[in-house]
This record gives structure tokens, C-alpha cells and sequence, in this order.
């Protein structure tokens, strides 16, 4: 196997394929007081995804600050592409984004803590003490923690771990049930307190009554500003804006009462939806 990678050395000594090189871990990046969070907004984005063609084709969307946005849409409609586009997480073939009318360049890098917090579908968890999947590097106070948790409704099964935080959860996460994998990672988002929390369907393995806690504990201060895809009648009720997608394109968009009123795409997603 050395013999190969020398080979590809273009005349390096061979020893250079171990040498151990670490790069400046890049500072924490803050919040500037002077310049709050106001809107985050996109215009035109596209992303086909390689071979399939399918994807997302010239979405426009609006997220202001303190409001909930939810999209939604049938399986393959294209929301997770959508977040992942939006967050540069996957390349866009085409699209703007401003974040308080300001050209943002680079998604992938300027949409992180602490502007922006993002939770996949399928959450990752490590190896590791609960405590450290929730902190994952970050300064936070015991306090914090417990605030934390507390938003994600994740408090009561802690308190019930014979170690608490101290709790190792295994490979992925699988000492815990779905809906704790879920709310760990919540918890990591809210442990950063970012401008824009970004959930693709964090609740889909949550019973109706620990999702109706999870969004009323978060929006209670009516300061937060979430961005989540979900098909959950709950996030539909507290939502300041649904977003309906079709084969990739936005089908409609407005509250709970416009969409029932005057959409029958959404109208078939509410009568599937718990």
C-alpha cells in the first residue's frame, strides 16, 4: 500500500505520507450585537441532483426574524435538498442568498454557529458521554446544559439515566430510543443559541404531546427563528409561514388557514399528517 501512495508522492520523500501536520483550530466566531439577525432570504434556488435531474428548480423563500417557517411536501418533493442547498451543504447549481440583504458568498461557512444551528434527518450521535454529543466542543455552563435540555423536552429521561449527562450512548446513539437520539441533537442546537434553527423533521419519532412541548417551549420567548421541514399537524398550527413543495418547485406557500382554505395539495398532506 506504500509503494502505491509513493508513487503518487510527484517526487516527496515517502516519510512525508506520515507526518503528522494540525492546523490552527479557527476561533469561535460571536454574535455582533450591532448587527442582529433581521432576514435570511433566497431567490432562485437550484439543485439537480447528478444523474436523477431531480432535486429543487427556482425556489424563492423568505425567513424573518422571530417567525416559523415550515416546508412541507409529499416524499421526493425535494426538502431536504432544499435545507441542505440553502445551507451550502450541498452545491447549488443556481441561486442567491442574503442574509439582512447582504450577499452571502459562501453558504457552508457563514451559516454556522452563531448565526445558524442545522439538525439532519437522521441525527449523528457519538461514542461519547451524552453530555459531550451535546456540547461538541462548545463553552457552556452547567446551567446552559440544563436550559438546553429543557428546550428539548429531554430533561425527565436524563434525570432518569442512572449517570444523567454522564451517560455513555454508544455507536451512533443506539443506548438511546429514536426520539432521544432526536432530542440529544436538539439539544446541541439550542446549547449554541444561534440567530436560525434549521430541523429537517426533528420530530418525526416524537409522540404528539413531546412535540407540542418541544414547539411551545421554544417559541415561548417569541424571540426564535426556526426554518423545519415537517409534515407534523403541530408545526403546521405554530407556523408563520408552510411552504408547499411539488416535484421540486414551491406548489404554494402562506399560514395553516390560506393553505386548508385554498390548496388542495396541502389539503391531502394535512388528512395524511398526525
Amino acid at each position: 500500500s506504500f509503494g502505491r501512495m509513493e508513487r503518487l508522492m510527484d517526487g516527496a520523500p515517502a516519510r512525508a505520507l506520515v507526518d503528522r501536520r494540525y492546523e490552527p483550530v479557527p476561533p469561535v466566531s460571536r454574535r455582533n450585537p450591532a448587527e442582529p439577525f433581521e432576514t435570511l432570504s433566497v431567490s432562485g434556488l437550484t439543485r439537480r441532483h447528478p444523474g436523477s435531474g431531480r432535486g429543487i428548480e427556482d425556489v424563492d423563500l423568505t425567513v424573518r426574524r422571530g417567525t416559523f417557517t415550515v416546508v412541507t411536501g409529499r416524499v421526493g418533493s425535494g426538502k431536504t435538498t432544499l435545507l441542505r442547498a440553502l445551507l451550502g451543504l450541498t452545491p447549488a447549481d443556481a441561486g442567491v442568498l442574503r442574509w439582512n440583504g447582504e450577499l452571502v458568498a459562501d453558504p457552508s461557512s457563514f451559516l454556522t454557529p452563531p448565526r445558524c444551528a442545522y439538525t439532519p434527518q437522521a441525527p449523528r450521535l457519538f461514542s461519547e458521554t451524552l453530555d459531550e454529543n451535546i456540547r461538541m466542543g462548545a463553552e457552556a455552563s452547567p446551567a446552559e446544559v440544563e436550559a438546553a435540555l429543557a428546550l428539548a423536552v429531554f430533561e425527565a429521561d436524563v434525570a432518569a439515566f442512572d449517570k444523567g449527562l454522564e451517560t455513555p450512548v454508544g455507536p451512533r446513539g443506539v443506548t438511546l430510543s429514536g426520539g432521544q437520539v432526536q432530542r440529544a441533537a436538539a439539544a446541541r442546537m439550542f446549547v449554541r443559541d444561534v440567530d436560525l434553527y434549521v430541523f429537517d423533521d426533528v420530530s418525526s419519532a416524537l409522540d404528539v404531546n413531546t412535540e407540542k412541548a418541544l414547539w411551545s417551549r421554544l417559541f415561548a420567548s417569541g424571540e426564535r427563528t426556526c426554518l423545519a421541514v415537517s409534515h407534523r399537524r403541530e408545526a403546521f398550527r405554530r407556523a408563520d409561514q408552510i411552504i408547499v413543495l411539488e416535484n421540486g418547485r414551491v406548489a404554494t406557500m402562506g399560514d395553516l388557514a390560506h393553505l386548508l382554505d385554498s390548496s388542495e395539495a396541502f389539503h391531502d398532506i394535512w388528512r395524511r399528517s398526525a
